[in-house]
Protein backbone atom coordinates (compact mmCIF):
# COMPACT_ATOMS: atom_id res chain seq x y z
CA UNK A 1 0.00 0.00 0.00
CA UNK A 2 1.35 3.45 -0.76
CA UNK A 3 2.38 5.58 2.23
CA UNK A 4 0.17 8.21 3.18
CA UNK A 5 1.66 11.83 1.42
CA UNK A 6 2.98 13.30 4.82
CA UNK A 7 5.30 10.01 4.86
CA UNK A 8 6.17 9.45 1.30
CA UNK A 9 10.26 8.40 0.94
CA UNK A 10 12.53 10.89 -1.07
CA UNK A 11 12.37 7.80 -3.74
CA UNK A 12 8.68 7.92 -3.80
CA UNK A 13 8.13 11.55 -5.09
CA UNK A 14 11.09 11.62 -7.32
CA UNK A 15 10.56 12.37 -11.31
CA UNK A 16 12.98 12.81 -13.73
CA UNK A 17 14.65 16.22 -14.68
CA UNK A 18 12.84 17.60 -11.35
CA UNK A 19 16.65 18.04 -9.63
CA UNK A 20 17.84 21.64 -9.71
CA UNK A 21 21.47 21.61 -9.31
CA UNK A 22 24.30 21.24 -12.11
CA UNK A 23 27.77 20.53 -10.50
CA UNK A 24 30.27 22.45 -12.58
CA UNK A 25 32.89 20.48 -14.46
CA UNK A 26 36.18 19.94 -11.85
CA UNK A 27 38.37 22.63 -11.92
CA UNK A 28 40.87 20.96 -10.07
CA UNK A 29 44.28 19.29 -12.47
CA UNK A 30 44.98 15.74 -12.16
CA UNK A 31 48.52 16.24 -11.52
CA UNK A 32 49.02 12.63 -9.88
CA UNK A 33 49.84 11.15 -13.34
CA UNK A 34 48.78 7.71 -11.76
CA UNK A 35 44.95 6.81 -13.40
CA UNK A 36 42.96 5.85 -10.43
CA UNK A 37 41.64 1.93 -11.53
CA UNK A 38 38.12 1.98 -12.41
CA UNK A 39 37.62 5.89 -12.42
CA UNK A 40 36.33 5.97 -15.47
CA UNK A 41 33.83 3.24 -14.94
CA UNK A 42 32.78 5.36 -11.81
CA UNK A 43 32.32 8.48 -13.27
CA UNK A 44 30.22 7.48 -16.05
CA UNK A 45 27.92 5.24 -13.78
CA UNK A 46 25.21 7.99 -12.26
CA UNK A 47 24.27 7.18 -8.81
CA UNK A 48 20.32 6.24 -8.16
CA UNK A 49 19.58 9.69 -6.09
CA UNK A 50 16.14 11.25 -5.60
CA UNK A 51 15.39 13.98 -8.29
CA UNK A 52 13.89 16.65 -5.93
CA UNK A 53 14.08 20.73 -6.02
CA UNK A 54 15.10 22.31 -3.03
CA UNK A 55 11.91 23.23 -1.44
CA UNK A 56 10.77 19.64 -1.91
CA UNK A 57 13.22 18.41 0.29
CA UNK A 58 12.79 20.92 2.90
CA UNK A 59 9.24 20.02 3.42
CA UNK A 60 9.44 16.36 3.56
CA UNK A 61 12.04 16.85 6.26
CA UNK A 62 10.02 19.13 8.13
CA UNK A 63 6.74 17.27 7.20
CA UNK A 64 8.42 14.72 9.25
CA UNK A 65 9.79 16.43 11.87
CA UNK A 66 6.23 17.71 12.89
CA UNK A 67 5.14 13.49 12.84
CA UNK A 68 7.61 12.80 15.31
CA UNK A 69 6.94 13.08 19.53
CA UNK A 70 9.37 14.62 21.57
CA UNK A 71 9.94 15.87 24.39
CA UNK A 72 9.57 19.61 23.00
CA UNK A 73 6.22 18.68 21.63
CA UNK A 74 4.98 15.75 23.54
CA UNK A 75 4.74 14.82 27.73
CA UNK A 76 7.43 11.60 27.79
CA UNK A 77 6.36 9.59 30.91
CA UNK A 78 9.16 6.98 29.67
CA UNK A 79 10.28 5.17 32.88
CA UNK A 80 13.77 4.37 32.85
CA UNK A 81 14.89 6.21 30.23
CA UNK A 82 13.66 9.37 30.50
CA UNK A 83 13.25 12.61 28.29
CA UNK A 84 14.20 14.98 30.26
CA UNK A 85 13.43 18.48 29.14
CA UNK A 86 16.89 20.24 27.88
CA UNK A 87 17.17 23.43 28.62
CA UNK A 88 17.12 25.70 25.35
CA UNK A 89 20.04 28.21 27.35
CA UNK A 90 22.34 25.17 27.94
CA UNK A 91 21.79 24.08 23.61
CA UNK A 92 23.10 27.74 23.12
CA UNK A 93 26.22 27.67 25.47
CA UNK A 94 27.10 23.95 24.17
CA UNK A 95 27.14 25.65 20.54
CA UNK A 96 29.55 28.20 21.44
CA UNK A 97 32.23 28.47 18.81
CA UNK A 98 35.34 28.09 21.21
CA UNK A 99 33.47 24.90 21.53
CA UNK A 100 32.48 23.37 18.78
CA UNK A 101 35.33 24.62 16.84
CA UNK A 102 37.86 23.10 17.98
CA UNK A 103 39.72 19.85 16.84
CA UNK A 104 40.36 16.83 18.94
CA UNK A 105 44.00 16.90 16.85
CA UNK A 106 44.56 20.37 18.24
CA UNK A 107 47.55 20.74 20.99
CA UNK A 108 46.88 20.98 24.65
CA UNK A 109 48.24 24.49 24.31
CA UNK A 110 45.26 25.37 22.10
CA UNK A 111 42.50 23.92 24.10
CA UNK A 112 43.21 24.67 27.59
CA UNK A 113 39.79 26.66 28.18
CA UNK A 114 38.26 23.52 27.11
CA UNK A 115 40.31 20.78 29.33
CA UNK A 116 40.07 23.27 32.12
CA UNK A 117 35.98 22.48 31.74
CA UNK A 118 36.16 19.09 31.35
CA UNK A 119 38.63 18.96 34.64
CA UNK A 120 36.08 20.77 36.43
CA UNK A 121 32.99 18.38 35.08
CA UNK A 122 35.56 15.65 36.39
CA UNK A 123 35.49 17.39 39.93
CA UNK A 124 31.92 18.09 39.93
CA UNK A 125 31.01 14.51 39.32
CA UNK A 126 33.34 13.26 41.94
CA UNK A 127 31.84 15.12 44.62
CA UNK A 128 28.28 14.22 42.85
CA UNK A 129 28.59 10.41 43.38
CA UNK A 130 31.05 10.40 46.31
CA UNK A 131 33.72 8.79 44.15
CA UNK A 132 36.92 10.21 43.34
CA UNK A 133 38.11 8.81 40.11
CA UNK A 134 36.46 9.87 36.97
CA UNK A 135 36.24 9.25 33.36
CA UNK A 136 34.43 11.32 30.87
CA UNK A 137 35.66 8.75 28.08
CA UNK A 138 32.29 6.27 27.54
CA UNK A 139 30.08 7.39 25.20
CA UNK A 140 27.11 6.05 26.70
CA UNK A 141 25.52 4.60 29.77
CA UNK A 142 25.93 1.06 28.47
CA UNK A 143 29.60 1.55 27.02
CA UNK A 144 29.76 3.32 30.79
CA UNK A 145 29.13 0.26 32.15
CA UNK A 146 31.27 -1.97 30.48
CA UNK A 147 34.05 0.34 31.04
CA UNK A 148 33.44 -0.20 34.81
CA UNK A 149 33.51 -3.57 34.45
CA UNK A 150 36.73 -3.82 32.25
CA UNK A 151 38.20 -1.48 34.82
CA UNK A 152 37.07 -3.65 37.90
CA UNK A 153 38.81 -6.54 35.71
CA UNK A 154 41.90 -4.58 35.37
CA UNK A 155 42.17 -4.51 38.50
CA UNK A 156 41.37 -7.91 39.72
CA UNK A 157 44.21 -8.80 37.20
CA UNK A 158 46.47 -6.53 39.01
CA UNK A 159 45.77 -8.29 41.90
CA UNK A 160 46.44 -11.86 40.72
CA UNK A 161 42.68 -12.55 41.66
CA UNK A 162 40.91 -15.04 39.50
CA UNK A 163 37.00 -13.34 40.26
CA UNK A 164 34.76 -14.47 36.85
CA UNK A 165 31.55 -13.93 38.57
CA UNK A 166 29.44 -10.92 38.12
CA UNK A 167 25.62 -11.11 40.36
CA UNK A 168 22.42 -8.69 39.47
CA UNK A 169 19.32 -8.89 40.85
CA UNK A 170 16.37 -9.84 38.30
CA UNK A 171 15.05 -6.23 37.88
CA UNK A 172 18.06 -5.07 36.29
CA UNK A 173 18.54 -3.17 33.38
CA UNK A 174 19.15 -5.34 30.45
CA UNK A 175 22.22 -3.62 29.86
CA UNK A 176 23.85 -4.88 33.24
CA UNK A 177 24.25 -8.78 32.05
CA UNK A 178 25.44 -7.59 28.17
CA UNK A 179 28.23 -5.46 29.96
CA UNK A 180 29.07 -8.60 32.20
CA UNK A 181 29.17 -10.54 29.20
CA UNK A 182 31.17 -8.71 27.10
CA UNK A 183 33.48 -7.85 29.66
CA UNK A 184 34.08 -12.19 29.76
CA UNK A 185 32.18 -12.33 33.33
CA UNK A 186 29.70 -14.83 33.83
CA UNK A 187 26.50 -13.85 34.51
CA UNK A 188 24.59 -14.65 37.83
CA UNK A 189 20.74 -13.00 38.29
CA UNK A 190 19.05 -13.24 41.51
CA UNK A 191 15.94 -13.93 41.40
CA UNK A 192 14.89 -11.27 43.64
CA UNK A 193 12.96 -10.38 46.97
CA UNK A 194 8.70 -10.46 46.76
CA UNK A 195 9.33 -7.05 48.13
CA UNK A 196 11.19 -6.37 44.97
CA UNK A 197 14.27 -5.75 47.03
CA UNK A 198 17.59 -7.61 46.63
CA UNK A 199 16.81 -11.24 48.77
CA UNK A 200 20.06 -10.90 51.34
CA UNK A 201 19.74 -14.87 52.09
CA UNK A 202 20.13 -14.86 47.69
CA UNK A 203 22.81 -12.82 47.55
CA UNK A 204 24.60 -14.46 50.77
CA UNK A 205 24.31 -18.20 48.80
CA UNK A 206 25.79 -16.78 46.07
CA UNK A 207 28.80 -14.65 47.21
CA UNK A 208 32.22 -17.06 47.16
CA UNK A 209 35.92 -16.04 46.34
CA UNK A 210 35.15 -16.13 42.38
CA UNK A 211 32.49 -13.23 42.99
CA UNK A 212 34.03 -9.81 41.34
CA UNK A 213 31.23 -7.05 41.16
CA UNK A 214 27.49 -7.23 42.21
CA UNK A 215 25.57 -4.16 39.79
CA UNK A 216 22.31 -2.46 41.30
CA UNK A 217 20.46 0.20 40.54
CA UNK A 218 19.81 2.24 43.56
CA UNK A 219 16.60 3.50 43.48
CA UNK A 220 15.83 0.08 41.17
CA UNK A 221 13.83 -0.17 38.48
CA UNK A 222 10.53 -0.92 40.69
CA UNK A 223 11.07 2.98 41.73
CA UNK A 224 12.31 1.90 45.43
CA UNK A 225 15.52 2.71 47.31
CA UNK A 226 17.32 -0.60 48.57
CA UNK A 227 16.92 -0.42 52.43
CA UNK A 228 19.68 -2.68 52.96
CA UNK A 229 22.22 -1.26 50.18
CA UNK A 230 24.91 -0.68 52.73
CA UNK A 231 24.22 -4.22 54.21
CA UNK A 232 24.61 -5.59 50.69
CA UNK A 233 27.84 -3.44 49.82
CA UNK A 234 29.46 -5.21 53.39
CA UNK A 235 28.81 -8.40 52.06
CA UNK A 236 30.67 -7.80 48.91
CA UNK A 237 33.44 -6.38 50.56
CA UNK A 238 33.70 -8.99 52.65
CA UNK A 239 34.22 -11.36 50.49
CA UNK A 240 36.97 -8.88 48.64
CA UNK A 241 33.96 -8.19 45.74
CA UNK A 242 32.83 -4.44 44.12
CA UNK A 243 29.80 -2.83 44.12
CA UNK A 244 28.87 -1.80 40.86
CA UNK A 245 26.10 1.11 41.19
CA UNK A 246 23.78 1.83 37.93
CA UNK A 247 23.35 5.38 37.92
CA UNK A 248 20.59 5.09 35.78
CA UNK A 249 18.07 6.33 38.73
CA UNK A 250 20.72 9.22 39.98
CA UNK A 251 18.09 12.22 39.30
CA UNK A 252 16.44 10.73 42.67
CA UNK A 253 18.86 11.13 44.90
CA UNK A 254 21.31 13.99 43.76
CA UNK A 255 21.91 15.93 46.99
CA UNK A 256 20.44 14.05 48.95
CA UNK A 257 22.60 10.76 48.70
CA UNK A 258 25.93 9.47 47.20
CA UNK A 259 26.54 5.98 45.93
CA UNK A 260 30.26 6.22 47.36
CA UNK A 261 28.50 7.21 51.33
CA UNK A 262 26.23 3.73 50.91
CA UNK A 263 28.97 1.71 49.58
CA UNK A 264 29.54 1.84 45.59
CA UNK A 265 32.60 1.10 44.56
CA UNK A 266 32.05 2.12 40.36
CA UNK A 267 29.30 3.35 38.79
CA UNK A 268 28.19 5.22 35.31
CA UNK A 269 25.63 8.35 34.94
CA UNK A 270 23.76 8.70 32.08
CA UNK A 271 23.93 12.29 30.93
CA UNK A 272 20.77 12.60 29.58
CA UNK A 273 18.84 11.02 32.26
CA UNK A 274 20.26 13.42 34.94
CA UNK A 275 21.81 16.03 33.62
CA UNK A 276 19.91 17.16 30.78
CA UNK A 277 21.62 15.85 27.38
CA UNK A 278 19.49 15.34 24.30
CA UNK A 279 18.17 11.41 23.89
CA UNK A 280 17.02 9.54 20.94
CA UNK A 281 18.04 8.57 17.56
CA UNK A 282 20.75 6.76 18.66
CA UNK A 283 23.03 9.55 20.28
CA UNK A 284 25.65 11.03 20.14
CA UNK A 285 25.61 10.13 23.85
CA UNK A 286 27.54 10.07 27.19
CA UNK A 287 28.04 7.74 30.20
CA UNK A 288 30.90 9.19 32.45
CA UNK A 289 32.01 6.79 35.33
CA UNK A 290 33.13 7.46 39.23
CA UNK A 291 35.14 5.13 40.95
CA UNK A 292 36.80 4.51 44.19
CA UNK A 293 40.56 6.10 44.45
CA UNK A 294 42.01 2.42 44.23
CA UNK A 295 40.37 1.83 40.75
CA UNK A 296 41.45 5.18 39.55
CA UNK A 297 44.94 4.05 37.93
CA UNK A 298 43.17 1.39 35.71
CA UNK A 299 40.33 3.82 34.07
CA UNK A 300 40.78 4.16 30.15
CA UNK A 301 43.16 6.81 28.82
CA UNK A 302 42.96 10.11 28.82
CA UNK A 303 41.78 11.66 31.61
CA UNK A 304 42.69 15.38 32.04
CA UNK A 305 45.15 15.96 35.02
CA UNK A 306 45.93 19.40 36.56
CA UNK A 307 49.25 20.77 37.00
CA UNK A 308 48.88 23.37 39.73
CA UNK A 309 52.73 24.81 39.94
CA UNK A 310 52.58 25.23 35.93
CA UNK A 311 48.55 26.51 35.51
CA UNK A 312 48.52 23.96 32.92
CA UNK A 313 45.78 20.80 32.16
CA UNK A 314 46.84 17.96 30.22
CA UNK A 315 45.01 15.01 28.52
CA UNK A 316 46.66 12.04 30.93
CA UNK A 317 47.14 8.16 31.02
CA UNK A 318 46.60 6.32 34.19
CA UNK A 319 49.34 4.31 35.40
CA UNK A 320 47.64 0.82 34.54
CA UNK A 321 44.85 2.09 31.99
CA UNK A 322 42.66 -0.25 30.31
CA UNK A 323 43.63 2.07 26.76
CA UNK A 324 40.82 3.55 25.04
CA UNK A 325 37.02 2.61 24.76
CA UNK A 326 36.77 4.82 21.97
CA UNK A 327 38.12 8.16 19.93
CA UNK A 328 39.51 11.13 21.41
CA UNK A 329 37.86 11.81 24.89
CA UNK A 330 34.27 11.75 24.75
CA UNK A 331 30.88 13.39 23.06
CA UNK A 332 32.35 16.99 24.40
CA UNK A 333 29.29 18.17 22.88
CA UNK A 334 27.08 16.65 25.23
CA UNK A 335 29.08 16.91 28.33
CA UNK A 336 29.18 20.13 28.00
CA UNK A 337 25.65 20.45 28.39
CA UNK A 338 25.50 18.33 31.74
CA UNK A 339 28.43 20.69 32.77
CA UNK A 340 26.29 23.90 31.69
CA UNK A 341 23.11 21.95 33.63
CA UNK A 342 25.02 21.31 36.99
CA UNK A 343 26.87 25.13 36.88
CA UNK A 344 23.47 26.84 36.28
CA UNK A 345 21.59 24.92 39.38
CA UNK A 346 24.51 24.29 41.35
CA UNK A 347 24.15 21.71 44.77
CA UNK A 348 20.71 23.54 46.01
CA UNK A 349 18.96 23.24 42.20
CA UNK A 350 20.56 19.62 42.09
CA UNK A 351 18.52 18.69 45.37
CA UNK A 352 15.74 20.85 44.59
CA UNK A 353 15.54 18.93 40.94
CA UNK A 354 15.78 15.65 43.02
CA UNK A 355 12.75 16.49 45.07
CA UNK A 356 10.44 17.12 42.65
CA UNK A 357 11.04 14.43 40.71
CA UNK A 358 10.14 12.43 43.51
CA UNK A 359 7.68 14.39 44.33
CA UNK A 360 6.30 14.77 41.13
CA UNK A 361 6.28 10.61 40.29
CA UNK A 362 4.29 10.21 43.58
CA UNK A 363 1.53 12.69 42.61
CA UNK A 364 0.98 10.57 39.58
CA UNK A 365 0.96 7.48 41.73
CA UNK A 366 -1.63 8.72 43.83
CA UNK A 367 -3.55 9.44 40.26
CA UNK A 368 -3.82 6.32 38.89
CA UNK A 369 -3.37 3.59 42.21
CA UNK A 370 -7.25 3.47 42.00
CA UNK A 371 -7.69 2.20 38.87
CA UNK A 372 -4.23 0.22 37.78
CA UNK A 373 -2.28 -1.96 40.65
CA UNK A 374 1.13 -0.41 41.63
CA UNK A 375 2.65 -4.37 43.58
CA UNK A 376 5.13 -2.96 44.77
CA UNK A 377 3.60 -0.03 47.22
CA UNK A 378 1.99 3.54 47.86
CA UNK A 379 5.38 5.47 47.47
CA UNK A 380 8.00 5.45 45.31
CA UNK A 381 11.29 7.48 44.39
CA UNK A 382 11.38 8.89 40.66
CA UNK A 383 9.55 6.60 39.04
CA UNK A 384 6.85 3.40 39.67
CA UNK A 385 5.56 0.37 37.96
CA UNK A 386 1.78 -0.04 37.73
CA UNK A 387 0.11 -2.94 36.04
CA UNK A 388 -2.56 -3.87 33.43
CA UNK A 389 -2.75 -7.39 34.32
CA UNK A 390 -5.79 -6.89 36.34
CA UNK A 391 -7.46 -5.02 33.06
CA UNK A 392 -6.67 -6.99 30.71
CA UNK A 393 -7.98 -10.61 32.91
CA UNK A 394 -11.14 -8.41 32.76
CA UNK A 395 -11.55 -6.83 29.17
CA UNK A 396 -8.53 -8.17 27.23
CA UNK A 397 -6.38 -4.50 27.18
CA UNK A 398 -2.95 -5.07 27.84
CA UNK A 399 -0.39 -2.67 28.67
CA UNK A 400 0.60 -2.71 25.02
CA UNK A 401 -2.47 -1.35 24.02
CA UNK A 402 -2.70 1.14 27.35
CA UNK A 403 0.55 2.72 24.90
CA UNK A 404 -0.87 2.66 21.93
CA UNK A 405 -4.26 4.32 23.15
CA UNK A 406 -2.13 7.32 24.75
CA UNK A 407 -0.77 8.43 21.59
CA UNK A 408 -4.31 9.74 20.19
CA UNK A 409 -4.20 11.71 23.66
CA UNK A 410 -1.28 13.23 23.01
CA UNK A 411 1.03 11.60 24.75
CA UNK A 412 3.93 9.14 25.02
CA UNK A 413 3.88 6.38 26.19
CA UNK A 414 5.35 4.91 29.21
CA UNK A 415 7.98 2.38 29.51
CA UNK A 416 5.98 -1.35 28.78
CA UNK A 417 6.76 -4.99 29.67
CA UNK A 418 9.89 -4.13 31.93
CA UNK A 419 10.98 -4.97 34.38
CA UNK A 420 10.35 -7.93 33.73
CA UNK A 421 8.91 -8.80 37.70
CA UNK A 422 5.55 -7.18 37.05
CA UNK A 423 3.17 -8.37 34.82
CA UNK A 424 1.56 -6.36 31.91
CA UNK A 425 4.02 -3.39 33.73
CA UNK A 426 3.43 0.19 32.95
CA UNK A 427 6.75 2.19 34.46
CA UNK A 428 5.89 5.91 34.52
CA UNK A 429 8.57 8.44 35.58
CA UNK A 430 7.26 11.71 34.81
CA UNK A 431 10.82 13.70 35.83
CA UNK A 432 10.80 16.85 37.66
CA UNK A 433 10.11 19.28 34.97
CA UNK A 434 6.65 18.49 34.24
CA UNK A 435 3.96 20.79 35.65
CA UNK A 436 1.04 19.99 38.04
CA UNK A 437 -1.39 20.25 35.42
CA UNK A 438 0.15 17.96 32.48
CA UNK A 439 0.41 15.54 35.38
CA UNK A 440 -3.51 16.04 35.89
CA UNK A 441 -4.05 15.77 32.10
CA UNK A 442 -2.29 12.09 31.42
CA UNK A 443 -3.50 10.71 34.86
CA UNK A 444 -6.76 11.66 33.43
CA UNK A 445 -5.94 10.05 29.88
CA UNK A 446 -5.47 7.14 31.54
CA UNK A 447 -8.25 6.50 33.52
CA UNK A 448 -10.21 7.09 30.22
CA UNK A 449 -8.60 4.65 28.41
CA UNK A 450 -9.23 1.89 31.15
CA UNK A 451 -12.97 2.37 30.99
CA UNK A 452 -12.84 2.79 26.95
CA UNK A 453 -14.62 -0.31 24.83
CA UNK A 454 -11.74 -2.95 24.81
CA UNK A 455 -12.28 -2.87 20.65
CA UNK A 456 -11.82 0.99 20.52
CA UNK A 457 -8.02 0.55 22.75
CA UNK A 458 -6.97 -2.70 20.99
CA UNK A 459 -7.02 -1.03 17.81
CA UNK A 460 -5.22 1.93 18.33
CA UNK A 461 -4.02 4.15 17.96
CA UNK A 462 -6.27 6.05 15.19
CA UNK A 463 -5.09 9.56 14.56
CA UNK A 464 -1.69 9.02 14.35
CA UNK A 465 -0.02 8.83 10.35
CA UNK A 466 1.23 5.28 10.55
CA UNK A 467 -1.39 3.36 12.91
CA UNK A 468 -0.67 0.03 14.24
CA UNK A 469 2.15 -2.11 12.45
CA UNK A 470 2.83 -5.73 12.80
CA UNK A 471 6.14 -4.59 15.33
CA UNK A 472 6.91 -8.79 15.80
CA UNK A 473 6.99 -9.06 11.93
CA UNK A 474 9.12 -6.13 11.31
CA UNK A 475 11.44 -7.15 14.15
CA UNK A 476 11.78 -10.41 12.80
CA UNK A 477 11.75 -9.87 9.14
CA UNK A 478 13.16 -6.64 8.88
CA UNK A 479 12.85 -4.77 5.03
CA UNK A 480 15.99 -2.44 5.79
CA UNK A 481 16.13 -0.56 1.86
CA UNK A 482 13.06 0.35 -0.93
CA UNK A 483 12.79 -0.39 -3.82
CA UNK A 484 9.41 -0.16 -5.71
CA UNK A 485 8.45 -3.52 -5.54
CA UNK A 486 8.41 -3.20 -2.16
Amino acid sequence: MRNPTATRLLFEMSESGRGTVVFPESDVPDVSGVPVPGAEHLASVLLPLPELAEPDVVRHFVNLSTLNMSVDSHFYPLGSCTMKYNPKRHERLARLPQAVASHPYQQESQIQGLLSVLYELQGMLAEISGLPGVSLHPAAGAQGELTALLTAAAYFRHRGEQRTRVLFPASAHGTNPASAALAGFECVQLSGGRDGFVDLSELRAQLDERSAVFMVTNPNTLGLFEKDIATIAAMLHEVGGLVYIDGANMNAILGRTRPGDFGGDMMHYNVHKTFTGPHGAGGPGAGPIAVRDFLAPFLPAPVVTFDAVRNWYSLTEPEHSIGRMRSFFGNVGILLRGYCYIRTLGGRGLREASDCAVLNANYLLSQVRDFLDVPHGHRCMHEFVASAKRLKEQTGVTAMDIAKRLLDYGFHAPTVYFPLVVEEALMMEPTETESLATLDAFAAALRQICSEPAELVKGAPHTTAVCRPDEVNAARKPVLCWSAQC
